[in-house]
């Protein structure tokens, strides 16, 4: 039962991380588009930025094949905010 809660509280404070590091990069967001930065530019310094952090951390080969994946999950929604659904 202990091993449960331990495990359980560990999700919850990663959740609560990748929470709070979205909170930030939507604000930074925000305060881009606020001065004037088109959001196109953003997203490409974005993606750039996140993309070549995870090289330096788990290398190139690691790294492509995480964004092999990446149009197939953008095809089913799984980064589209406003989804509808009927």
């Amino acid at each position: 039962m202990l091993k449960v809660d331990v495990e359980d509280a560990e999700e919850q404070q990663i959740q609560e991380q990748k929470q709070a590091a979205l909170r930030y990069i939507l604000d930074a967001w925000e305060e881009g588009v606020y001065d004037g930065v088109d959001p196109d530019m953003l997203a490409t310094a974005a993606i750039f930025a996140a993309l070549s952090d995870m090289v330096v951390t788990y290398g190139e080969d690691a790294v492509a094949n995480m964004t092999d994946g990446l149009a197939e999950r953008i095809r089913y929604g799984e980064f589209t905010v406003n989804r509808v659904t009927q």
